[in-house]
């Protein structure tokens, strides 16, 4: 069983008046059990100012977690503030690790990263669930943390997120760990014990999917070069979507692809990022040959209907002890100007239930997908453009 609090600050540069706050709010909330972890987010101006390393020097157990673009719990209705959801138990252990610096998609770095938190719980059973918060490195893709970890911990169940921030080019964003944060290191939370999730994706309405479906002739990586063996650009206008001046397919962002593997898991969902000069895609993770797509459409009112259908799913199937959720920056980009739309609906549905919880936006969502036809069966999967949701129990 595990016991919940969520608790934020939004002072940035009194570091003293920052501990005491965070501090007072876990005094009034639940006591600490044997195991404790402190899952935090907040923007880089906490680890500049020093609030992250004092944070994690005045608090009885490890922290863990990432820079953000906004962050949002019950506690508070700021996007700008530090938000620190505690996860406590007497039945679940919680063993926190470190990769060493990632200079390529070189999985060895993963495996010994992993090996050595395994090595450090001194368990013989697999961990019930992996946390992991990976670094956005402009050489190493979201998909390489997944497959990596994927394969070094023999398919454990991974949620995550990939660190962003709240500047334009993400030159900011950091993992933290303990008192200290890195640009180009991941961190892991293995949890064991008696401790089951249950995983929640939400991202685009069945009807705002085109009908009209694809299959990917050619790619390499996360470059999508032809569909239907033609290229991508000139698919994307078969379907109604035209050029700009600069000939180049208007709005690009805000068509991503939804892509079926065809290996009997849920479908995932791709962005966008811009069309080559040879009308290929850049997306937003790799998409296979072979794969079945199709091509949705995003505005902000799809994402907020997105997410409060989702959260209505969880909360009818019972009651969690608590919930993590990455929300895609892609999602919160889309809301404009009212961007604490998306925030306020989680925190008004979870807030009602009395749930405690933490929501991120995330540079990539790390969340299994479930087997179409096995509810049981589950693939690690990296997301764009996704609400996801780890529901403890």
């Amino acid at each position: 069983m595990i016991k919940a609090l969520t608790v934020s600050t939004s002072e940035i540069d009194d570091v003293e008046a920052a501990v005491a706050d965070i501090t007072g709010q876990l005094e009034a909330g639940i006591g600490l059990m044997k195991n404790s972890i402190g899952l935090i987010s907040c923007y880089y101006d906490f680890i500049e100012s020093g609030v992250v390393a004092a944070l994690s020097e005045a608090l009885p157990f490890e922290v863990v977690g990432t820079t953000t673009v906004g962050t949002a719990a019950v506690t508070t209705d700021e996007l700008v503030d530090l938000v620190l959801l505690v996860l406590t138990s007497d039945d679940v252990s919680f063993v926190t690790g470190l990769t060493d610096p990632i200079p390529s998609e070189d999985a060895s770095v993963i495996e010994r990263g992993y090996a050595a938190t395994v090595e450090k719980a001194g368990e013989t059973e697999k961990p019930a669930l992996m946390l992991t918060y990976a670094p956005l490195l402009m050489n190493v893709g979201g998909d390489f943390f997944v497959d990596s970890l994927s394969k070094a911990s023999g398919n454990v169940p991974l949620f995550g997120t990939v660190s962003v921030d709240d500047t334009m080019d993400f030159h900011n964003s950091h993992v933290i760990f303990g008192g200290d944060a890195y640009k180009d290191k991941l961190a892991l939370v293995l949890m064991y014990g008696n401790v089951s999730p249950k995983f929640y994706l939400a991202s685009i309405s069945k009807d705002k999917i085109f009908r009209e479906k694809g299959v990917v002739t050619s790619s390499e990586g996360n470059q999508l070069k032809t569909i239907n063996d033609i290229s991508v650009q000139d698919y994307l206008m078969s379907l109604g979507l035209t050029k700009g001046a600069d000939g180049t397919i208007v709005g690009v962002n805000s068509y991503p692809f939804v892509v079926d593997y065809g290996d009997g898991t849920m479908p995932v969902v791709r962005i966008m990022f811009a069309i080559t000069p040879e009308g290929y895609a850049v997306c937003g993770g790799d998409i296979p040959e072979g794969a079945t797509l199709s091509v949705g459409s995003i505005d902000d009112d799809e994402v907020v209907k997105a997410t409060g259908e989702k959260l209505l799913e969880i909360t009818a199937d019972g009651t969690p002890d608590a919930l993590l959720i990455f929300s895609c920056t892609g999602r919160y980009f889309v809301l404009g100007y009212d961007d604490g739309r998306e925030a306020a609906v989680v925190r008004d549905m979870l807030g009602a239930k009395n749930l405690p919880f933490s929501m991120i936006y995330s540079g990539g969502e790390i969340c299994p997908t479930y087997a179409i036809e096995g509810a049981e069966s589950m693939t690690n999967r990296f997301h764009n453009d996704t609400f996801a949701v780890c529901a403890f129990y």
